[in-house]
């Protein structure tokens, strides 16, 4: 099964189209939770274990997938990484999906070594392993299809999933998303039409294409106009809240099928969305 489908599937069973960003800051985790550890690298990443499979456990039943902002893991070596490791195993033991936001981008052989970790396999000896082995991953397009092609490539072979930049959620994303070409359209207009084309090989059961983008709330026009041009696209969508996106912006990235959320679903938090 695709990956597009996995996640898609999942949404529908739980009737939630929301992931859960998992970005530890480690200032701001509880206090019940930083006083069991040290303050040492290990204590740290054991500290971001132990909060994120709490919120996994809170939520795997009612979110379909996390999506783990690699950062915040890297910035603590390799005591980090493992903590993103058992964050990625744990979510996925409890029927989560998950999507990396690492947003890598490089020439063929290096994209191929990022892919190869994250999608993919490694060969070790005479075996291929996998080492992080998520769904998802986010990559930007900057450096054309070389940077792209061996994502696409063991998206394929593995059924994994990418979620590539289009028009991203910060204020400065006009800089260079919104320049005008020779031909009149916008930058993030170009890659949209090249992210549905690079996706037309990998378009799902349900309609979309496991080649996906990313779309910022924060422009909700420019949101609708994407839509418009690629049907056949997935969003994930960022910027909702804390960065000014609303609900009704938000509302400019769905299709003919949009979702009815069931509000019983939330109970257990007290909310409605």
């Amino acid at each position: 099964m695709k990956a597009i489908d996995k996640l898609i599937n999942r949404i529908k069973e739980l009737n939630n189209p929301t992931v859960i960003g998992l970005d530890p800051r480690y200032n701001l985790l509880p206090k019940c939770v930083l006083e069991k550890y040290p303050n040492t690298l290990e204590g740290i990443s054991n500290a971001i274990i132990e909060y994120n499979k709490a919120l996994i456990d809170e939520t795997y039943d009612i979110i379909p997938a996390i999506k783990p902002q690699i950062a915040f893991y890297e910035m603590f070596g390799i005591d980090g990484m493992r903590a993103f490791e058992e964050t990625c195993k744990y979510a996925k033991e409890k029927g989560m999906l998950v999507i990396a936001d690492i947003k890598r981008s490089d020439i063929g052989t290096t994209a191929q070594a990022y892919s190869n970790a994250y999608l993919g396999k490694t060969k070790i000896g005479d075996k291929e392993v996998s080492i992080f082995d998520v769904d998802f991953v986010t990559v930007n397009p900057y450096m054309g299809i070389d940077s792209i092609k061996p994502f696409i490539d063991d998206c394929k072979k593995y059924d994994k999933g990418l979620f590539i930049l289009v028009k991203t959620s910060n204020p400065s994303s006009g800089e260079l998303q919104d320049i005008k070409l020779e031909n009149g359209e916008e930058v993030y207009i170009k890659v949209t039409k090249l992210v549905k084309e690079w996706g037309n090989d990998l378009i799902g059961e349900n309609g979309y294409s496991s080649i996906a983008a990313v779309v910022g709330a924060t422009y909700p026009k420019q949101l609708e106009k994407i839509r418009k041009l690629a049907p056949s696209t997935y969003f994930l969508i960022p910027g909702y809240g804390a960065q000014g996106g609303k609900a009704e912006d938000i509302a400019f990235g769905f299709d003919k099928k949009r979702f009815r959320w069931d509000c019983k679903r939330f109970k257990k938090f007290n909310v409605c969305i």
